[in-house]
């Protein structure tokens, strides 16, 4: 797989709620901070989205997209005058699809999903993003119109599969804006999703998936992105924001806690899998990167009681 593909398959991204909003006339509606990613498309009409701890409202339009991936509380209103009201009096408690109208409905229809990232350490792509990612190319709203109307469809007509359908629509909405998110996110933006985009950066940490448990030296990566030693191992710290070995034992622990969690392999196996000649050596690298060691940490995310 390419490393986006990696990391939400390892961060295993869950839709919740798939809904649609239909609202008319003057409203405003707060919503709470909550763990996860939101993301939403306005299929018609026009409205105003405030998030909590950004300066500026943003105007969304007929065909935006946008993620919230923070789980900050926001707002969105057709005037920024309005008092709001509590989502929770607006919105049922979560169910399986629908489409909730307010205030009438007419003015503004806008789809979305909730994500929550069941994986481990999720704050790998939650903590690179910005509070409010904003699609609003054309080019990049026809790549997602399919999928936004698609959804609209399911959630209005109702049919057998429907819950299934809409999840997968939802994924596909969260991957397309996290592409073009990294198409046009802002040069000098420190992670790996902005590094992917960047040509050089993008086959170094494509190599590193690829390959984990390979002796990777600084050379050999450097060489994958057509640079010295030197000027990569500089780029790489910039744009990544770790170092590249840093960055390495980390996709290998991060792969090495989901299948602690998952597989029941023993951690000499796994060790031994991802590169590491004797188990205390991965051990002590597993400890330094998670926080724990190794034996602990699948018995924890697993819910069995932990031992030393």
């Amino acid at each position: 797989m390419d490393p986006l593909s990696d990391v939400l398959s390892l961060l295993k991204p869950q839709s919740h709620v798939s809904a649609g909003f239909d609202a008319g006339g003057d409203w405003a509606i707060a919503f709470p901070g909550n763990i996860g990613i939101k993301c939403y498309a306005v299929v018609s009409g026009g409205c105003w989205l405030a998030v909590e701890g950004v300066a500026d409202p943003v105007r969304l339009s007929g065909g935006d997209c946008f993620l919230l991936p923070s789980g900050r509380a926001f707002r969105i209103a057709s005037g920024l005058d309005v008092p709001p009201v509590a989502a929770s009096a607006v919105f049922p408690p979560p169910r399986a699809g629908g489409v909730v109208t307010y205030n009438g409905g007419g003015d503004v229809f806008l789809v979305g999903s909730r994500f929550t990232l069941s994986g481990a350490h999720a704050e790998i792509l939650m903590g690179m993003m910005p509070p409010i990612v904003h699609i609003k190319k054309e080019s990049d709203q026809a790549a997602l119109r399919w999928s936004v109307e698609r959804m609209m469809q399911e959630l209005r007509e109702p049919r057998p599969g429907n819950f299934l359908v809409a999840q997968h629509l939802a994924h596909l909405m969260l991957i397309q804006a996290l592409r073009m998110h990294m198409a046009e996110g802002p040069r000098g933006g420190v992670g790996w999703l902005f590094a992917l985009a960047d040509k050089q950066m993008g086959a170094a940490i494509g190599a590193i998936h690829a390959d984990p448990a390979r002796r990777w030296t600084l050379s050999e990566l450097a060489a994958h992105a057509g640079m010295s030693r030197s000027s990569f191992a500089l780029k790489f710290k910039q744009t990544v924001g770790q170092a590249p070995m840093d960055y390495l034992t980390r996709w290998r622990m991060l792969l090495a806690g989901d299948r602690l969690a998952h597989s029941g392999e023993p951690v000499s196996v796994i060790a031994l899998s991802l590169g590491y000649e004797s188990e205390s050596a991965f051990s002590t690298a597993f400890k330094r990167v998670m926080g724990t060691a190794p034996r602990r940490y699948g018995r924890e995310t697993v819910g069995l009681p932990a031992v030393s």
